[in-house]
C-alpha cells in the first residue's frame, strides 16, 4: 500500500518513514526542506534498504497538491507532519503559522474528500491541554485556550478534521497528541537536527554537552514540583513512530470506532528538567554546564500522559526509558559533529 508522509524528512517524519518501510508499506515523502535535509533520504535508505519516493514542493501551493493526488491516485493513507512547530516563532509570526499549519491541512483534506476511502493521521500535540486540571492527562481532559499561535493551530487543526469527518464518511482520521519526543534511531543514521538554536530541551542539552552551546538555561527552579523545575513526558521518537503505524493500520483494517479518534502518545511518566539533565550526565559520563534563570512565559508546570487508551485500543506502549532515549540522542549528536 502506498502511504504519503508529509514532512517525512523531519525528525518524527523520518523515523515514521523507517517504521512504515519496515512493515512493507510503499512510502512517498513530500517535504519542502525548509526544516530538513535531503541527506535524511540516505539515512532512511541505509536503515531500511529502500529509498522512499521523494517529491520536493511546498504544500501551500494548492495546484501542486492537486497535481500530486492526481499523479498518486493510489495513495491509501496520509500521515501529516508538515507544519511549523516553534512556539516562540509562532508568537512573532502568527500569520505564517496559520497559513502553513492550517492552509495546508485544508488543501490535503479537500483532496482526501474526493477519494472513495481516505485514511488520515494527524500530528497533534499535548499543547491542546494547556495546564491540565488533573494529572495524568486523559483524552477527555478539556482543551484549554492556546498559549501560542502554534498551539492554536493544533486545536483548530483538530476541529477542522473533526468537522470534515462529521460530514464526509469516506474520510477516517486519527489525531495523535504527542507529549515530548526525544532521541534518535539506534543506527545513528537519523535523528533530531534543528536548524539554528534548538527550541527543545534535549537537543540543547546534547549541543551544550558537545560544546556547541556555552551553557544551558534552566527556566525556573521555583515551581511546585519536587525539585522546583518543570515536568514533562519525554517519549523516544522510535516509540512514537511505531504508534503512527499502529494508528494507520487501525484505519486500514477498519477497526476504528467512528471516523474520528484521538489518542495521547507519551510514556505515562513525568520527568523534571533536572532529572533530564541528570540522565544526560549519567549516560554521557560528563557534567553539563547549566544555570538556573527566570521562568519562561507560557511554560506549564507539569504535563504527562495517561496512556491507557493508546495501550488498550491501539495495542501500543512506549518501551524505551529516559536514559535509553537520552543515550540515543547523545550518540546522534556525537556522530553529527564528527
Amino acid at each position: 500500500m502506498k502511504i504519503l508522509v508529509t514532512g517525512g524528512l523531519g525528525f518524527i517524519g523520518s523515523h515514521t518513514v523507517v517504521e512504515l518501510q519496515n512493515k512493507g508499506f510503499e512510502v512517498v515523502v513530500v517535504d519542502n526542506l525548509s526544516n530538513a535535509s535531503i541527506d535524511v533520504l540516505d539515512g532512511i535508505e541505509n536503515i531500511t534498504g529502500k529509498r522512499p519516493i521523494f517529491e520536493e514542493f511546498d504544500l501551500r501551493d494548492k495546484p501542486k497538491v492537486e497535481a500530486f493526488f492526481q499523479k498518486h491516485s493510489d495513495v491509501a493513507g496520509v500521515i501529516h507532519f508538515a507544519a511549523s512547530k516553534a512556539v516562540g516563532e509562532s508568537v512573532e509570526k502568527p500569520l505564517l503559522y496559520y497559513e502553513n499549519n492550517l492552509g495546508v491541512l485544508v488543501y490535503l483534506l479537500q483532496e482526501l474528500t474526493k477519494k472513495e476511502n481516505a485514511n488520515f493521521i494527524f500530528s497533534s500535540s499535548c499543547t491542546v491541554y494547556g495546564q491540565a486540571d488533573e494529572l495524568p492527562i486523559t483524552e477527555n481532559a478539556p482543551v484549554k485556550p492556546a498559549e501560542s499561535p502554534y498551539g492554536n493551530t493544533k486545536q483548530v487543526g483538530e476541529e477542522i478534521i473533526r468537522d470534515t469527518c462529521k460530514v464526509t464518511p469516506n474520510v477516517k482520521a486519527i489525531a495523535l497528541r504527542y507529549f515530548n519526543p526525544i532521541g534518535a534511531h539506534s543506527s545513528g543514521e537519523i535523528g533530531e537536527l534543528p536548524l539554528g538554536v534548538p527550541q527543545n530541551l534535549v537537543p540543547f542539552i546534547t549541543q551544550a554537552g558537545i560544546g556547541l552551546r556555552d551553557q544551558l538555561s534552566v527556566f525556573g527552579d521555583d515551581y511546585p514540583t519536587a525539585d522546583g523545575t518543570c515536568i514533562r513526558d519525554y517519549i523516544h521518537v522510535v516509540d512514537l513512530a511505531k504508534a503512527h503505524v499502529k494508528a494507520l493500520q487501525r484505519l486500514l483494517n477498519g477497526e476504528n470506532d467512528g471516523n474520528y479518534e484521538v489518542f495521547n502518545l507519551g510514556t505515562g511518566t513525568g520527568s523534571s528538567v533536572m532529572e533530564v539533565i541528570q540522565s544526560f550526565e549519567r549516560v554521557s559520563g560528563q557534567k553539563l554546564n547549566y544555570k538556573v534563570v527566570g521562568r519562561r512565559e507560557g511554560d506549564v508546570v507539569q504535563a504527562y500522559a495517561d496512556t491507557t487508551k493508546a495501550n488498550r485500543v491501539l495495542g501500543w506502549k512506549a518501551e524505551s526509558t529516559l536514559d535509553e532515549a537520552m543515550m540515543s540522542a547523545w550518540e546522534w549528536e556525537k556522530k553529527v559533529r564528527r
